[in-house]
């Protein structure tokens, strides 16, 4: 079969989620780009925090690659991005990093006759259906994990992110950490080269998303929110206990809960294939970069309220969205040694 990559059809707008202000609060709207990963939270936040004090949010969900860049082209107040900056890029920008919010990605699929989460698959046989290796859903290691599942001679569609990253970093970070093939013929990496004849590029969550809805026999991989939202079915993912699980914020919790955000510079830690009988294997969390010395202050201070607001006011929100919202303890750690770096 040819390697074919098919232009994404985005079901929604990726671009922009703009929260309009009155003339007279244009001062101190805020401006932020990057991860899709949390945009269905930033905008529920958004939306909330705008009708309780009158200052909008206007994010922009366009990858964590374009939030970086971004925040260094200095074009906003804050970047976001689900691939954590290395401390060396950290200080060499004069930035900051702190989570945010804590999530699951999730393999999603189209295949007629299964229930969400009916279907089950091993972090190494998923790793194989990526590569290439497995192209058909009848496969017998599939049919191995699945006893009982008539599973059809069905060609298997790769649905990837066509855009640089941060879901593609922590997706193939996991893949990486499952399988040494995966690990030393493709990688990790905000954009990788994907190895699958059969396969479509999306922009956005969204886009991955609306394609995997779109082919028949499709796998892909979206934060679980747009599971939700575009009502995807998804398979259970065995973790690094043996266990099937299926992704919720439980799951998303256990794998957090024994995080230690001191271990790594801007707090950037790794979840991934996280120990725990109850632990969902790809949960991340997804980050905020800015400025230590900001240019424009005010700005840069009415982010730190927005956030500072979403941490104590905006944790059921997070939870009705499947995310999982930050302990106190980890957002007074921000307060204290994160947002005081900031003049």
């Amino acid at each position: 079969m040819k390697r074919h990559f098919l232009k994404s059809i985005a079901a929604a707008a990726v671009a922009v989620s703009s929260f309009a202000l009155p003339t007279f609060a244009a001062a101190a709207d805020i401006t932020g780009a990057g991860a899709t990963f949390p945009y269905p939270m930033y905008a529920k936040w958004a939306e909330v925090y705008k009708k309780e004090t009158g200052v909008g949010l206007n994010y922009q969900s366009i990858g964590s690659s374009g939030g970086i860049k971004q925040i260094r082209a200095k074009t906003v107040t804050f970047g976001a991005s689900d691939a954590p900056l290395s401390g060396a890029d950290l200080d060499k920008d004069g930035l900051v990093q702190f989570p945010a919010i804590i999530g699951g990605t999730v393999p999603v699929i189209n295949l007629e006759g299964f229930k969400p989460g009916e279907l089950r698959v091993s972090g190494t046989v998923l790793a194989d259906m990526f590569l290439g290796k497995i192209t058909k859903w009848n496969d017998a290691k599939l049919v191995a994990l699945n006893p009982g599942k008539k599973l059809p001679d069905q060609s298997i569609t790769i649905v990837h992110r066509a855009d640089g990253s941060g879901t593609t970093f922590n997706w193939t970070d996991y893949l990486s950490a499952v399988s040494k093939d995966w690990a030393d013929k493709v990688g990790k990496g905000a954009a990788v080269k994907w190895p699958a004849e059969s396969s479509v590029g999306g922009k956005g969550n969204e886009g991955v998303a609306a394609n995997v809805n779109r082919v028949k026999g499709a796998l892909g991989y979206v934060e679980y929110a747009y599971v939700k939202k575009n009502n995807m079915n998804y398979m259970q993912l065995q973790n690094k206990e043996g266990k099937f699980v299926a992704p919720d914020d439980s799951t998303f919790s256990a794998a957090a809960a024994g995080v230690d955000w001191n271990s790594a510079p801007g707090m950037g830690v790794s979840m991934v294939d996280a120990k725990g009988a109850n632990s969902w294997p790809v949960t991340t969390a997804s980050f905020i970069l800015m400025y230590k010395n900001p240019e424009d202050k005010v700005a840069s201070q009415e982010a730190i309220k927005f956030f500072g607001w979403a941490f104590k006011s905006g944790k059921k929100l997070a939870t009705e969205l499947e995310y999982v919202p930050l302990p106190d303890a980890v957002t007074a750690q921000i307060q204290s040694k994160v947002w005081s770096q900031i003049k």
